[in-house]
């Protein structure tokens, strides 16, 4: 029996270390100082210029999605329907409307062709998400984004190290998101990055993250025109905008800089084995052109070449049986415009239009793929699978 779990020591003995010596020497735990100096951390990882620490991944899409709609008003948002459930949530919570754009099986992430067919005057930003660790992007979409002047974010939950032409995901939009959460390249437990070189979308999130205060600023100019707008407001409890509290603490701080400096170093082994697994899987029988320049996939994509319920279901049985866990429809569960809060947003929207997503959806999965996975159980699970 192979017994491959999803993911597998993520979280070491010395981030536990690490979480203990904090509490032994420090008595703040809510954001605080920690947070700041794991912002800045992750900013001099990624190339930005800031990063804002938050609770979730989650979080951070619907802090990204109302700036943008303070920003640029209301609109349509192009989406994927290969992505995470907060992706779309965050668009609907925004006021703003989705647009479903199929994918390319080879990335999984929106198809450039697709996106730029649905762009129109009403278009307030392309939402794509690079999906378990595939580069989405391309130079084309990028040039015609910019010449329309349409902003970017980047969904980088799942993609953490991946790049383009050498440049990181999550550097090439207005603004990126990550997530943290346990499965990811890399955890603080829960918790998430908006990242971001514009210094007014950087200022309006920090109000979204802490219940809308003015106080949260660092921008002392706007703090200073919020305050003269509003004399008959006290400065310290000024709502500028209908924010949460979507803070983090200072302990998942400590976890996300005890864990930061060993992620290239185990993206490298996640794409030595991403290489391993695709070169011996039978490319008669499963999909393996994928778009591996830049990857650093925490997950195996499993998709079958022929579409067949029973080849899928014997499929299913044997992973099961061998004890390798497994998501069906890869990220988010498949075709997320199938999902009943889209479908009743959205009654007159048919999903199985996005006809590459629906491919993913029902004939497609991932199993793990972490830096101590061993290459004998690589290998078997490829022996496995070729054999049905």
């Amino acid at each position: 029996m192979l017994n491959i779990p999803l993911m597998k020591n993520n979280i070491l003995p010395e981030d536990i270390e690490a979480l203990v010596t904090f509490l032994r020497t420090e008595d703040r735990l809510t954001n605080g100082p920690k947070v700041v100096e794991f912002e800045k951390a992750w900013s001099e990882w990624l190339g930005v210029k800031h990063s804002l620490f938050v609770n979730s991944g989650a979080s951070a899409n619907l802090i990204t999605m109302a700036v943008i709609r303070d920003l640029y008003g209301p609109g349509e948002v192009i989406v994927p329907p290969i992505t995470w459930s907060s992706d779309i949530t965050s668009v609907f919570a925004a006021g703003l409307t989705p647009v479903f754009a199929d994918v390319n099986v080879s990335n999984m992430a929106m198809d450039e062709e697709e996106i730029i067919s649905h762009l129109s005057e009403n278009t307030r930003a392309v939402f794509l998400t690079h999906v378990l660790g595939f580069n989405g992007l391309s130079q084309r979409l990028l040039e015609e984004l910019k010449a329309r002047n349409i902003p970017l974010i980047e969904d980088v939950c799942e993609s953490h190290g991946a790049s383009m032409g050498g440049k990181k995901c999550g550097t090439f939009g207005l603004a990126s998101n990550f997530s943290f959460y346990y499965a990811h390249h890399m955890s603080t437990i829960e918790g998430g990055m908006i990242c971001t070189d514009d210094d007014g979308f950087y200022q309006m999130c920090r109000m979204y993250r802490s219940h809308g205060m003015v106080r949260e600023l660092t921008d002392e100019n706007m703090k200073r025109e919020y305050a003269e707008k509003h004399p008959d407001l006290r400065p310290e409890f000024l709502f500028a905008v209908p924010g949460y509290n979507m803070r983090s603490t200072e302990l998942n701080a400590v976890m996300g800089l005890s864990q930061l400096p060993r992620l290239d170093a185990n993206n490298a082994r996640r794409v030595e084995n991403l290489k391993l697994f695709i070169s011996h899987l039978d490319p008669e029988k499963y999909f393996t052109d994928f778009a591996m320049e830049g990857a650093v996939n925490y997950a195996f994509v499993v998709l079958l070449c022929h579409p067949s319920e029973e080849k899928f279901q014997a499929l299913t049985d044997m992973l099961r049986a061998e004890n390798v866990e497994f998501r069906r429809g890869t990220a988010g569960g498949g075709n997320m415009a199938r999902q009943p809060f889209v479908r009743q947003r959205m009654p007159g929207f048919n999903p199985a239009s996005l006809k590459n997503a629906d491919i993913i959806h029902f004939y497609g999965l991932y199993t793990g793929n972490y830096p101590t996975l061993e290459k004998e159980k690589i290998l078997g699970l490829c022996e496995c699978l070729n054999s049905l």
